[in-house]
């Protein structure tokens, strides 16, 4: 059996081991299980146009247990893909944002089958984009460089998450500053010291070269949030930002470790039916929307993944990137079929490579957890959020470290790279920054007489990023 996982995976070849792997895979799944408890929140609280909520019933929440069942089921199998398949540590699940768009923008102009049923289309036709070559070409077409800029990007971004749902950093409310250290300028709450206390492990661990870091931090971390919780009776903060209770929840042990999964969700969803709900070119608008998303959003993810993990060639590009879009592709639209919104790859994974996963071995792991969370979900829900988010702090450490491979003194990829790497935490949009690094990429070559030398695939994804950006007057002109 061992010796058949190191051939497959290439485990020694990539400079890892089979320990290693099963390690990564666990940190990964642990910095992102968080999407269970998440995307039911964001997708069980909205009504569509008939006042029906996703997982049935006229109530808010009253879908989230299926929700939650379809989402980790999902997860599960289309990351065993991604590790099957093309051997990469990258893990998949609703994409965070991409469920926003879908519940508030989509869903409330339609039914809740009709907006899923957008999500399967747009996921076919990247998949199309992705057998025909062009997805890869377009990002063979990206300079190394500006890749670079993603991936650092992303860890600036990522870390930007951990401090938020830490609640260590907070928005005000105000016009002036946006967002402020904890309450008011000061960090308040036990929930907010288990956090510092975590991250401050996990940077020790990680100076001393200990060998999961990332994860025993979170463990230690976890048991110092119940200890904490034991004598404070803490209570959870309601998405109250000025609150000082726990973030998503509450660390206690659940009362049942055991519940039968519901997979009622799965096929919900009506491929033609926001046709006639919402005309054509609404529907393609959406669709249009959803596709460029999803379309880059990948593409900078596996980038900076495959960089942390010194899987990526002298161009920046990961190995087997065409195998790697092809399951990122199907997650898409089995996300949509299974009613839980696009599947994409998640940028957490991150913290599974920085504790020493190099292959699909870990993302197998990582699947397999997820499968067994459909069982299990009581005792993954009550893992407290605050402590996993201090590994994305410290991964976010990890890929800043890749700035240096910009040339800082040549503004044709200096300004573009800037503008990538701010906006994505600025704009908490991945595809934000991209579309704008691209756009003045090619606006700067144009005005110093370089045309010539932007390949025509990144000229069209500019002005297709263009479009992106100004896609409310567009639609309000269309209409």
């Amino acid at each position: 059996m061992t010796r058949t996982l190191e051939q497959y995976f290439k485990i020694s070849a990539r400079g890892s081991t089979i320990g290693r792997e099963v390690r990564g895979g666990v940190v990964t799944f642990l910095t992102m299980a968080y999407i269970i408890v998440l995307n039911p929140i964001i997708l069980a609280g909205v009504a569509d146009q008939d006042g029906n909520f996703l997982g049935g019933g006229t109530e808010p929440g009253s879908g989230f247990a299926t929700i939650a069942v379809a989402t980790a089921l999902v997860a599960g199998l289309l990351t065993i893909l991604m590790g099957v398949v093309a051997n990469f540590p990258l893990a998949l699940a609703t994409g965070l944002g991409l469920n926003a768009f879908v519940a508030y923008s989509v869903a409330t102009q339609m039914t809740w089958a009709d907006a899923m049923g957008l999500v399967v289309l747009e996921g076919l036709i990247i998949l199309v984009l992705v057998l025909t070559g062009f997805r890869k070409a377009v990002f063979d077409a990206v300079p190394r460089q500006l890749k670079t800029a993603i991936a650092v990007g992303i860890g600036l971004f990522i870390a930007f998450i951990g401090f938020v749902d830490a609640g260590f950093v907070r928005t005000t409310g105000n016009a002036a500053p946006p967002v402020s250290l904890g309450i008011g300028g000061n960090l308040a709450g036990w929930p907010v010291l288990v956090f510092s206390i975590g991250l401050l492990i996990m940077i020790a661990l990680h100076a001393r070269g200990v060998p999961g870091a990332i994860l025993i931090g979170i463990a230690a971390t976890t048991v110092l949030a119940g200890i904490v919780q034991a004598i404070a009776d803490v209570p959870g903060s309601n998405g109250d930002p000025t609150s000082k209770g726990w973030n998503l929840n509450v660390p206690s042990w659940p009362d049942s470790l055991v519940e039968k999964p519901d997979f009622s969700l799965l096929g919900e969803f009506s491929l033609f039916g926001s046709f006639e709900r919402v005309g054509f070119v609404t529907a393609a608008l959406l669709i249009f929307t959803l596709l460029l998303a999803d379309f880059f959003d990948t593409m900078g993810t596996m980038t900076a993944i495959g960089a942390e993990a010194g899987l990526n060639d002298e161009d920046g590009t990961p190995e087997g990137a065409q195998r790697i879009l092809v399951v990122d592709s199907i997650a898409a639209a089995a996300g949509g079929a299974a009613g839980v919104s696009s599947n994409t790859s998640y940028i957490e994974s991150a913290a599974g490579v920085g504790d020493g996963a190099r292959t699909g071995l870990a993302s197998v792991v990582t699947g397999l957890l997820f499968l067994l969370s459909t069982f299990f979900a009581p005792l993954v829900q009550h893992i407290p959020n605050e402590a996993a988010v201090p590994a994305l702090v410290l991964v976010g450490f990890l890929m800043m470290s890749q700035v240096k491979g910009i040339d800082w003194t040549d503004d044709e990829i200096a300004i573009p790279a800037f503008l990538t790497i701010a906006l994505m935490p600025f704009a908490y949009s991945i595809t934000a920054g991209i579309g704008a690094g691209f756009i003045v990429y090619v606006v700067i070559k144009a005005v110093k007489g370089k045309a010539s030398a932007v390949s025509p695939l990144l000229w069209l994804i500019s002005i297709l990023f263009v479009v992106y950006f100004a896609i409310d007057p567009i639609s309000r002109w269309v209409s």
